[in-house]
């Protein structure tokens, strides 16, 4: 079963001059960039097969981001290069942790498709929703809901990351929930920060912000708690599968890698009767071990594993302090 990604592919130029800022940094490092792009990397690289659906510009940023990820096994058939410049994004970094962001949105908002296409690529096939960018309209957003409104009618395993992003949507919070609750209504699961579940169900507890997704009809909710590991909502039972001990150097493209690794789990599973509820606890597991390999190496995509890097290295369940 193949897995279909759908979102941005952007360059990412990281300031590497520190404490700089945008205005005074010079000296810049490009780096592949788009959560969708990273998710489907992870799949091809563990072996799995992951469709990217996508624009970019017909331009130098963009032919980069294609062979980029083709270098990773991934179907790149469906990423448009458009007359309009790739989008570019530009971040700097303190020593105190503040980032500073400037967005330059081009081809990716522009992602059109047809009926065919949505109908062919939802045939036999995992919808994965993790676009940053996509709810902010335009016309991936409207393909972006098509596609999720289309792959409910037909019974589609569809899989939703707000993948909340504070720079684009600053002050916009009540408007994000909104646009967010009609994902959460199409979902079969949800994956969301401990950040994210307490802004977008507005609870502070922790059960009764897993229930409100469960309300609006998600089966099951995943909650990653850094390194304390993630905690699995499903059928009226949440417990914590904890991480594992990593020497992490790097934490850029983790929750991608994360996610990447249970929607391949998935593929190669059925759901069930129960929708993997007999399965879930060992897809968590698989996947913070690949996760932790990622975060143990500098690099989103560069960092991911091979299945049989996977297995071949032994992992120690993190104590609780």
């Amino acid at each position: 079963m193949k897995i279909v990604c759908v979102g941005e592919m952007l360059i990412d130029f990281v300031c590497t001059d520190t404490n700089k800022g945008l205005v005074n940094g010079v000296n810049y490092v490009k780096k592949s960039g788009g959560a969708p792009a990273n998710v489907a990397a992870c799949i091809g690289k563990l072996g799995g097969d992951a469709v990217l659906v996508g624009s970019v510009g017909n331009d130098p940023f963009g032919e980069f981001l294609i062979n980029e990820v083709k270098g990773y096994g991934v179907n790149t058939d469906q990423v448009a290069s458009l007359s309009s410049s790739t989008t570019l994004a530009f971040v700097s970094l303190g020593d105190n942790g503040e980032r500073e962001f400037a967005f330059n949105r081009g081809a990716d908002e522009q992602l059109s498709l047809d009926d065919s296409t949505i109908n062919a690529l939802l045939e036999d096939s995992i919808l994965h929703l993790g676009s940053a960018t996509a709810l902010l309209g335009g016309e991936l957003g409207d393909s972006y809901l098509r596609l999720a409104e289309q792959g409910k009618k037909n019974g589609n395993v569809i899989c939703f990351d707000p993948n909340y992003r504070v720079d684009l949507w600053r002050g916009r919070d009540a408007e994000f929930r909104e646009i967010c609750n009609t994902y959460f209504a199409l979902a079969d699961m949800v994956k969301v920060s401990d950040e994210e579940l307490v802004l977008l169900s507005q609870q502070d507890d922790m059960a009764a912000g897993c229930q409100y997704f469960h309300d609006l009809g998600v089966k099951v909710v995943l909650v990653t708690l850094g390194p304390e590991g993630c905690l699995i909502s499903q059928n009226g039972q949440q417990y914590i599968v904890p991480a594992y001990e990593i020497n992490a150097v790097d934490t850029t493209g983790a929750g991608d890698s994360f996610i990447g690794a249970i929607l391949f789990q998935m593929a190669n599973s059925q759901p069930g009767d129960n929708f993997f509820q007999d399965e879930f606890k060992g897809f968590i597991e698989f996947a913070g071990k690949v996760s932790g390999l990622v975060c143990a190496k500098i690099g989103a995509m560069t960092a991911l594993p091979t299945l049989p890097e996977v297995n071949a290295m032994t992992f120690v369940v993190k104590n609780k302090a």
